[in-house]
Order: C-alpha cells, then structure tokens, then sequence
C-alpha cells in the first residue's frame, strides 16, 4: 500500500468518553483492541497507561500501517519486528506481532495482524494469560467506506470487493456471481432484513445469465429495479440493505462475533470488562443474548424442579439498556448514529 493511502486512514472513534469509562482503565492493566481500525479509542487507552499494556488487533493491512502511526504519535514507541508478516497467507499460523513497543518503555504495545477471532492465539503469542479489558468496535470504518477500490460502498461505480482482510481470496464479486438463488435470498433476508429480498435474488441470478456482474453500479441498477418506485422514493438508497448483507457474509462478521464474546469474558481478569459497539440489530441482538446469558446463574428450563446445568454467573451485564450517542456527537460523528455500547463485567 502507497503512503498517499496510509494517511488518508483517519477513525473518528464512537462513544470514546463512554468507552474510557466502560473499560475503567487501570494504569497497570492489560487492554485488547480487537478492532483497531485507525487506533482512534486506542491511542487514548494507552495515554492513560502508566506500566501497562496495549494489544491491538486488526485484520486490514492500512488499518495496521495508521494505527501505528496514531498510537507513536501517542508515545507507543512502536516498531517493526523482524519477521513480520508480509506474505498473503491468512492461515492462523501467522499469528505474529507486526508492530512491537521499544523495550525499554514502561509501558507496552503491540499490534497484530489477525482477525479478532483468534485473539486467543494473539494472547498466548504476547505472553499474556489474562486481561484487564477488551474492546470491539464494529463499524466499518471510515477509510473502509470512503476508498472506492475496496468496493464497500454502493456511492462509488468500482469491482465489488468488500473484503475486510485483503489476504483473503473470496470477495463480494463471488457472492454474487456463484451464490444460487436461494443462498442469496437468505443472505440478503437474514443479513439485510429486506423485505424485497426474494426478487433482488431473483434479478441477480437473472441479470448473470446473460454477463457476470462486476461493478457496485451494476448491481445497484439490478436491486433498484426489484424495488418498487414507491419504495425507493422514501427508504433511503435501495442498494443499502444488500450491500450490509453481502459484507456480513463474505467478512463472517456474525459468527465471529457469535463464537468470541464467551471466550473473550473467560480471559477477562475479575473485574475486567468487555465493551462492544454494534451499529445494527442483528450485532446487538447477539451481544445482548451473550452477555445475559454470562450474567444468568442458571439456564435450566423453569419448569425444572432443580437445577442440572452448574452454572456459575460469569459477572453482571452493566447496560441492559445501552449506551448512545448524545445529540452532539450524532451531528459531529454522523456514523455515530447507529451505533450502541453493551458493557459486561467479568466476577468470580
């Protein structure tokens, strides 16, 4: 990647002061970024580190590059490893530092290359047994949306790509091009939540019979004529919903999230915390459901005369209600709007 592109990766990060105060930083303490993205809440985490450690992980090679460079001009001191990756492999054997704090700094940092998924793999590579607090910011990030090559937004005429990890060989283009019908409706039913789901899929897997679909215009041209006209006068741009849809399903983005957050809470230190912004339902709904369940001693049936499961609670659920943006940051960040903060308090 050029210089010209690394700059140009900036992240206003969301509901920062309510993160600072969700992850209650302690000088000492062990914290994970799991989301990194341009270092927007981490380089604050780590200003307010005295002798303690920063991990940040991201699976976009521009993201790394920024985030670098964000958390040095934080006083990171962070440099390149021999050894770092570089290759294109994505295997979960690269689980290696790409960017490590000078040695002789009190506290510490390290960047690493990887999907959160295997922060388990990340932790175990740094020495680390247990945390203090981990972070997941989950929005797509400016830079992502903003640069027309990596094919997110529907705004921009580009190929389709929408990868998250550029190392990965599957993109967009393959979803819509070799999905049946039926895998693309549920995709973009489940995924999109659009009701018009059934003749999108449809006009897709017409439209391709006669050529493949390459561009983001090409396919906003196909899911605006399965809309009706009505329809698209008042609901915001057409392609929205199946433009989500797609990413969620190449990225993997709701079973990574679904198959970490009860192993992120065993590796919490008691009183860690775990903070994750979601920017829609179908995010929420699964942070909701996990952290509840974390918190609940007991899940047996009710109608179970004892209990047979042994649960223990894993700790409180801090924001059955959660935490959103105020007035002000909406009109300043306007990305922000969606966005909601779930915080849950790893006990016992």
């Amino acid at each position: 990647m050029s210089e010209a592109r690394d700059n140009t990766f900036s992240h206003i990060p969301v509901l920062l002061n309510e993160v600072l105060e969700g992850l209650n930083i302690k000088k000492d303490g062990i914290y994970v970024d799991g989301t990194l993205g341009g270092a927007g809440h981490s380089a604050e985490i780590y200003k307010r580190l005295e002798n303690g450690t920063l991990i940040g992980i991201d699976q976009d090679g521009d993201a790394i590059k920024a985030a670098a460079k964000h958390l040095n001009e934080a006083g990171a001191e962070l440099k390149e490893p021999a050894g770092a990756i570089t290759g294109n492999s994505i295997s979960t054997d690269h689980i290696a530092p790409v960017w490590i704090s000078d040695t002789d700094t009190k506290k510490k940092a390290f960047i690493f290359r990887s999907n959160y998924e295997f922060f388990d793999k990340v932790l175990d590579a740094a020495g680390v047994k247990g945390v203090d607090g981990i972070l997941l910011d989950l929005g797509v990030s400016s830079y992502q949306l903003d640069t027309p090559e990596r094919g997110f937004t529907y705004n921009t005429d580009t190929m389709l790509d929408m990868r998250m990890d550029d190392r990965q060989t599957k993109t967009a283009y393959n979803i819509v091009n070799e999905y049946s019908e039926s895998e693309l409706y549920r995709i973009i039913r489940d995924y999109g939540e659009d009701r018009f789901a059934k003749n999108i899929a449809k006009h897709i897997c017409e439209a391709r019979k006669n050529k493949l679909i390459e561009t983001t215009f090409e396919l906003n041209e196909l899911i605006k004529a399965a809309i009706p006209a009505k329809i698209r006068a008042t609901g915001g741009h057409p392609s929205k919903r199946t433009y989500q849809a797609i990413r969620i399903e190449l990225n993997r983005e709701l079973e990574v999230l679904e198959n970490s957050i009860d192993r992120m809470i065993e590796r919490l230190n008691d009183g860690g915390r775990l903070c994750v912004i979601t920017f829609h339902s179908l995010e929420d709904r699964i942070v909701k459901n996990k952290f509840n369940t974390a918190e609940k001693p007991c899940i047996c049936p009710p109608d179970f005369p004892v209990c047979v499961c042994n649960r223990k609670s894993k700790g409180r659920h801090l924001t059955h209600k959660p935490v959103v943006p105020d007035e002000t940051e909406e009109e300043t960040n306007p990305r922000s709007k969606c966005s909601k903060l779930r915080i849950f308090e790893k006990r016992g």
